[in-house]
C-alpha cells in the first residue's frame, strides 16, 4: 500500500497537470487584461458608451425591468438575475471604447438569457449556493479526514463530493459564458453599435475573457481528479 503523492518513485502526473492548469490560468488572466487595455484605447465610431449600449440592447429585446448601474472596480461587470441588475464597471459604463461595448454587450447577453429562460443559466443559478456550500466545506473535511484516518474515511469522501459541486459549477459556466458572448457579437453588429471592421476588437476581448473560464474549469477538473487519484490509492 503506497501513501505517497507520486506514482511509485515518479512525480504525480496530476500534479504536473495542475501546474499546467495554473500556468494556463495566469496566461489567460494576463491575456484578458492586455487585450481589454488595448481595445480600451480604440473609440467606437458611433460614440456609444457601454451604458448606452446595454440600455438600448435591453430595450431592443423588449426587456424593461432590468436596471443598468455603475459599479466600482476594474472588470467587475456582471448581471445579477436575483435583482435583475446589470452592473458595469467604471471602465465600461462611461467608456466609448470597443472593449467597453464588448463587455457591456456580453453582460446584456446574460440578461437576455435570463429573460428567455436559457436553461444553462438557470442550472448555473441553481448551482451557486451548492457550489458555495461545497467550496467552504470540501477541504476542511478532507484535511480532518486525512488527520483522523489517514485519508481513507467517509469525511474525505464527503469532502471530495462537496468539492465536485464547485467543479460542476465551473463546467456549467462555460456554455453560459460562450453563449452570452455569441449573443453580444451578433447584437453589436445587428443593432449597429459596431461596424464590421470594429467588431474584431470586441471579439478578441470576449474570446480572451472566455479563456479565463476555460482555464478555471480545467484547473478545477484536474484538482478533483487528483484528489480522487490520491485518496483512491489510500483506500487500496
Amino acid at each position: 500500500m503506497y501513501y505517497g503523492y507520486g506514482y511509485g518513485y515518479g512525480m504525480d502526473p496530476w500534479f504536473i497537470l495542475l501546474i499546467v492548469a495554473m500556468i494556463f490560468s495566469m496566461v489567460a488572466q494576463t491575456k484578458v487584461s492586455s487585450t481589454f487595455n488595448k481595445y480600451s484605447r480604440v473609440r467606437n465610431r458611433a460614440g456609444f458608451t457601454g451604458a448606452q449600449v446595454a440600455t438600448q440592447m435591453l430595450q431592443n429585446a423588449g426587456i424593461y425591468d432590468v436596471s443598468v448601474q455603475r459599479v466600482a472596480g476594474n472588470l467587475t461587470d456582471h448581471y445579477d438575475p436575483r435583482t435583475k441588475t446589470l452592473r458595469l464597471s467604471q471602465g465600461v459604463y462611461d467608456s466609448m471604447s470597443v472593449a467597453a461595448l464588448g463587455v457591456a454587450a456580453h453582460e446584456t447577453g446574460h440578461a437576455i438569457q435570463h429573460d428567455v429562460g436559457y436553461a444553462p443559466l438557470a442550472l448555473r443559478s441553481f448551482f451557486v449556493p451548492l457550489a458555495n456550500f461545497g467550496s467552504r466545506l470540501a477541504f476542511p473535511l478532507i484535511v480532518i479526514g486525512f488527520i483522523v484516518a489517514g485519508g481513507g474515511s467517509t469525511l474525505v469522501t464527503l469532502g471530495i463530493l462537496f468539492f465536485s459541486l464547485s467543479v460542476a459549477f465551473t463546467v456549467i459556466t462555460l456554455p453560459v459564458e460562450f453563449n452570452a458572448s455569441h449573443r453580444a457579437i451578433d447584437l453589436l453588429v445587428a443593432d449597429g453599435f459596431l461596424t464590421s471592421d470594429e467588431i474584431g476588437g470586441a471579439k478578441k476581448v470576449l474570446s480572451a475573457a472566455a479563456m479565463t473560464y476555460v482555464a478555471a474549469a480545467f484547473a478545477a477538473v484536474v484538482q478533483l481528479l487528483r484528489l480522487i487519484a490520491i485518496f483512491g490509492r489510500r483506500d487500496d
